[in-house]
């Protein structure tokens, strides 16, 4: 080799020497292909505990219960609780898990698997990972990026209210157990607003959202709220400002919480009169729901967000572990765990609601009963109506509803003007709630009616604080990891600066017409970007990268082939199965217009109102904003109008290794010259494959997986292809 050679200079220097691929390649003096290591995933290498080997300077989980932890805590969040509950009891109670678990293993498991696999493979985030899959499908990073955006704005509105009921928990009695009382001279009466609706509702429209009469009327910031998103974020940064080294301590606490407290209201909730019969009520299977399309659209969707998937936080943990880690396992167990958490939710919601309609069904057995007693001591009805059996002071619901038959048989033309009620057990269960309807009115006023009842408040807000918590760390992580990766910025900086201008632009979310913006960020700013993201990545893996080279390098990197269920589902089940719901989300997008439930003050209930014009401009803008890095990205790489890092290889030398590094040829296109013959192809991050020559051959690349997941090779190593789009 010439003296003057960069390769041969490095032997008299311990600074590092960079040169072209193409000048390497020029000198004739064979390598020492077995001490040269290229590094695939274009990472620095440093010293090893030996010596020799190298250690990337990205981070790692500390264990894999950490790693667990931290995908347990990003994928069960709140939806988990309020969300699937509700949709169980609506789509035919115990016949609604049928349904749900086929999705969950047809379109959920293989695409949490394939996105916790590409996120190992690759260590990259979101923007790096689909950069080296297909580059002109880059932009799939770029929209996951968005998408966490629009939804960790005003998730993070949701643990700020969850942290107001805390503090609020401190108290006995608690605050929304009562109406309160207007005193006006010597006169004291109850609020009107609460008189009509209830307490927990009164607390939670005017306490503690002030809320205005439609989104209209912005009614100027909530002091109280806005105190409590800025702590929200507050704790989000302190969790995310060192990445993976201090949200993965967090996750230990925020992950495994809620699992005490589910398994402590379990418990309680189980001694509750009542519980029993909310769980039948709940598992009763209505299995003619079964054959409607709608329930499974809506299981489908359910299983599609509730393992975060499109969000980029899935691929975000899985590139800190090590390449050898068996992420099948993972991607099992996650997605198991996440459906075993819903079904105990889902316990622990309708054993207390089932005691909660058993409360509200004996107040109205009494109310009802006074309003029987007064009409017979004026004469409008005979005591002879009334059972001898009935005794008003003991008062079961099984003899009021004898008593009401009678009454309603004996007095049929003019029963209507009684204005009595069947008080029937069943209609109270049959009353769904969802969402913050669940959480801050349904739950919050079965809990006033527990023994201790501020110890479980703040037990079940504390609840609600950590799974929005481990749901936003990886929402955060699906922003920060893909950008810190492409454009090497400090991640200390990033993290203050997105939580900074996270909190200022969700101020919109605190305003008195706050709560109809969160109602129409979560309704559209996620559901259809995200299944087209899904859909793409679907597509990038499975028909551009190619099924068969991608369980090919899964093998090699597992040490064993993933099951055949997989290529199919990859290839053919699942993108079918997300176009379809697709199509079902536009569907039902032009046949029902958009529109919210708003809290009208002087009626003291809600009504539904359509979106004005201008929301369904920012609500059509936020569906084109998440999806438009897409086209862009492909437009702009198709054409050549941006590089896409395929001209930008070189090789680093230091203490005998050799290292793929990024950095600019000049005007010198060296890399498609000495990679590829035909100039459109572009080397791909994968490993290139090997024929099996049977125990203790030798492949003609010298291809060994070292301890920390790098693969030695020759310089042969990168002519393989990338598939093009």
């Amino acid at each position: 080799m010439p003296k003057n050679s960069k390769v041969t200079q490095r032997e008299h220097s311990n600074e590092p020497v960079t040169e072209s691929v193409a000048d390497l390649l020029a000198h004739q003096e064979p390598v020492d292909y077995r001490h040269s290591v290229l590094n695939v995933a274009a990472e620095n290498w440093n010293k090893q505990e030996d010596g020799e080997g190298g250690v990337e300077d990205r981070p790692a989980w500390n264990s894999k219960l950490q790693y667990i932890l931290a995908q347990v805590g990003y994928s069960v969040g709140l939806g988990n609780v309020w969300r699937f509950p509700y949709l169980c009891q609506k789509n035919g109670g115990g016949a609604y898990l049928v349904p749900y678990l086929v999705l969950l293993i047809i379109i959920g498991l293989p695409l949490f698997f394939l996105e916790v696999a590409v996120g190992q493979r690759i260590r990259r985030g979101s923007i790096g990972v689909w950069n080296y899959v297909c580059p002109r499908l880059g932009g799939i990073g770029f929209a996951s990026i968005l998408v966490c955006l629009f939804v960790g704005l005003y998730y993070n509105v949701i643990i700020g209210w969850s942290i107001f009921y805390f503090f609020k928990s401190f108290q006995y009695p608690l605050p929304w157990s009562e109406c309160p009382i207007i005193t006006n001279g010597t006169v004291a009466v109850v609020e009107p607003e609460c008189e009509k609706s209830s307490a927990t509702t009164y607390f939670w429209y005017r306490e503690t959202l002030d809320i205005s009469n439609n989104i209209s009327e912005s009614g100027g910031l909530n002091w109280r709220m806005t105190i409590c998103l800025l702590v929200a974020w507050s704790i989000v940064g302190l969790a995310m400002i060192k990445g993976i080294q201090s949200s993965g301590k967090v996750m230990y606490f925020s992950s495994l919480f809620p699992y005490v407290v589910l398994i402590c209201f379990l418990v309680r909730g189980l001694l509750l009169r009542g519980a029993v019969d909310g769980i039948l009520h709940m598992f009763t299977p209505k299995l003619d729901k079964m054959l409607d399309p709608l329930v499974w659209r809506e299981a489908a969707t359910q299983v599609f967000f509730a393992l975060g998937l499109g969000f980029g936080g899935v691929i975000a943990f899985s590139s800190y572990n090590k390449q050898d880690n068996n992420c099948h396992f993972d991607a099992v167990l996650v997605s198991f765990i996440n459906f075993f958490t819903s079904v105990l939710a889902t316990l622990v919601v309708f054993a207390v609601l089932g005691f909660k309609a058993n409360v509200m069904n004996e107040k109205c057995v009494i109310e009802n009963a006074e309003k029987i007693l007064g009409y017979i001591n004026h004469k409008i009805l005979s005591h002879d109506l009334i059972p001898p059996h009935v005794n008003f002071s003991h008062l079961t619901a099984k003899d009021y509803s004898e008593m009401y038959h009678v009454i309603k048989t004996v007095k049929e033309d003019h029963f209507q003007e009684l204005g009595l009620d069947p008080c029937l057990l069943e209609d109270e269960l049959n009353k769904s709630v969802q969402g913050t309807g669940l959480a801050f009115i349904a739950f919050t006023e079965a809990m006033t009616h527990f023994p201790a009842s501020p110890f479980w408040s703040v037990m079940f807000f504390l609840m609600l604080i950590n799974l929005g918590l481990g749901s936003m760390i990886g929402t955060m992580a699906g922003i920060t990891t893909p950008i810190i990766d492409t454009f090497k910025v400090r991640k200390e900086a990033l993290t203050v600066g997105c939580c900074i201008f996270a909190f200022f632009v969700g101020l919109i979310f605190v305003q008195r017409s706050g709560n109809y913006f969160v109602v129409m960020f979560d309704d559209y700013s996620a559901t259809l970007p995200l299944t087209v993201v899904v859909i793409l990545e679907n597509i990038a893996v499975a028909w551009i990268y190619g099924t068969k080279k991608f369980t090919q390098e899964l093998s090699e990197m597992l040490g064993f082939q993933p099951h055949r269920f997989y290529f199919y589902t990859w290839k053919y089940i699942s993108p079918i199965c997300m176009a379809g719901l697709m199509a079902a989300s536009i569907i039902q997008l032009g046949l029902h217009p958009p529109g919210y439930s708003a809290w009208i003050r002087e009626e003291a209930a809600e009504k539904f109102l359509y979106y004005p014009p201008w929301s369904m401009a920012i609500l059509i803008s936020l569906i084109i904003l998440a999806t438009l890095p897409l086209p862009v990205i492909f437009i702009l790489r198709q054409f050549h109008l941006v590089s896409d890092g395929s001209n930008a290889l070189s090789v680093t030398y230091k203490k005998g290794r050799m290292m793929k590094d990024i950095s600019n040829l000049d005007d010198n296109d060296e890399t498609r010259f000495i990679l590829s013959k035909v100039p459109s192809e572009t080397p791909s991050p994968m490993p290139t494959h090997r024929s099996y020559l049977g125990p203790g051959s030798t492949s003609p690349l010298e291809m060994s997986t070292v301890a920390n997941g790098r693969y030695s090779s020759d310089y042969l190593m990168a002519t393989t292809p990338e598939s093009e789009l």
